[in-house]
């Protein structure tokens, strides 16, 4: 496993894992529960002058959800909007989050822009909105609310990013905060762990064009980064980018450990123009979400080669989700598997299954997260 992971979380602890990149198959859907009715706020809107037309319809989309539920996990489906979350493992008030339909922070700021622009610009966890490549402007916490304009995003964590709310003028914001809750209208708060805030791209739904040759479009950070005839910084330089870029990435494999920029990382991008890249360089968690591998990576530590989906999801150190947690991925990565059981059925992403994997590392992981069907080929019995 790669030295480079961002964390990410939640009001109560950790952002929602999410995502589903590939969805695994043979699971049963969970049966849905009932939307609570929404509490009507007179006072949520456009609260301030000088905010983009974009940055006024997002505060008009979040506005519209005063009063859903926030559900762990909720609003990182395929398509932003309400969805229902799942039990984070250990806050006892997230344990009823699979029958409640709503949103989670991050995924009620991606619906509000998705409502504003037309193209999901903020999919990702609180960590990965702060981190978005579309923010026009950043304001540090010693700035507190001053200087913010409707539809900015305000962030919450000190050495991990776990929350986002939207400010809408007047000293106000909209965010979906913990477990048990409704999203709410309320006060801004710039104590405790503020950690800053962004204002995104005024017209954020036209992004800079992808790079020729297709692939998936990722960018860079950095100057002056080479990029290699092959996963190796031995290997002879192809290109050389003087600055922030942008690239189409084909495959991704582990290869040579490469530190730099105080990071290490053994994840390595072939680029389209067949070309090699350290992970480090691109913008984004050690190894990147919704890239193929290239089909060079062992599994880690031994056993069979299986890859992970969503995001900041946790193993345990038994099959339950009762049981401690062991690790934590915040994006999709490989893992090695040594056996699978029946075990606690747990319910998630619309599946309930109750196959375990247990890793090389001892741990054991829900099936659900693991790509393929909801017993896993070829892997044996515990």
């Amino acid at each position: 496993m790669s030295a480079r992971r961002l964390a990410t979380g939640t009001a109560a602890a950790l952002s929602a894992f999410t995502l589903a990149l590939a969805v695994p198959s043979a699971a049963h859907a969970v049966s849905r529960g009932t939307v609570p009715e929404r509490a009507a706020d007179s006072g949520c809107g456009v609260l301030a002058p000088g905010a983009s037309a974009a940055a006024q319809a997002a505060v008009r989309a979040v506005c519209s959800q005063i009063g859903v539920w926030y559900t762990w996990g909720g609003g990182h489906g395929a398509t932003p909007g309400p969805t229902y979350g799942y039990y984070d493992g250990s806050d006892p008030a997230s344990k009823d989050d699979g029958s409640r339909y709503g949103f989670d922070c991050s995924g009620l700021t991606r619906y509000a822009y998705y409502q504003a622009t037309g193209r999901d610009i903020l999919d990702g966890t609180a960590s990965d909105q702060y981190h978005s490549s579309l923010a026009a402007q950043r304001f540090s916490a010693a700035q507190g609310d001053g200087p913010l304009l409707p539809g900015d995003l305000m962030f919450w964590g000190s050495g991990y990013i776990h929350h986002v709310a939207m400010y809408i003028g007047a000293g106000q914001m909209v965010e979906a905060y913990e477990s048990g809750t409704h999203i709410r209208r309320t006060a801004v708060r710039t104590g405790g762990d503020y950690a800053g805030a962004i204002r995104l791209a005024a017209t954020p739904g036209n992004p800079t064009p992808p790079p020729a040759g297709g692939g998936s479009v990722f960018q860079t950070w950095g100057t002056d980064v080479r990029t290699h005839s092959s996963p190796s910084t031995t290997s002879g330089v192809v290109n050389t980018f003087s600055g922030p870029t942008q690239v189409g990435v084909v495959c991704q494999e582990h290869a040579q450990s490469v530190t730099a920029e105080g990071y290490t990382n053994d994840a390595w991008s072939k680029l389209t123009n067949g070309s090699w890249m350290t992970n480090i360089y691109i913008k984004g968690p050690a190894w990147l979400p919704g890239v193929a591998d290239c089909g060079g990576s062992p599994a880690p530590g031994g056993g069979i080669s299986e890859s992970t989906w969503g995001t900041d999801v946790r193993t345990h150190t038994a099959p339950s989700l009762d049981a401690s947690v062991a690790d934590l991925f915040p994006q999709p990565t490989r893992i090695g598997v040594v056996c699978q059981k029946h075990a606690q059925s747990v319910s998630a992403e619309g599946y309930t299954n109750d196959a375990w994997s247990k890793l090389t590392d001892g741990s054991w992981m829900t099936n659900i997260y693991i790509k393929g069907a909801a017993w896993l080929a070829g892997v044996p019995t515990c």
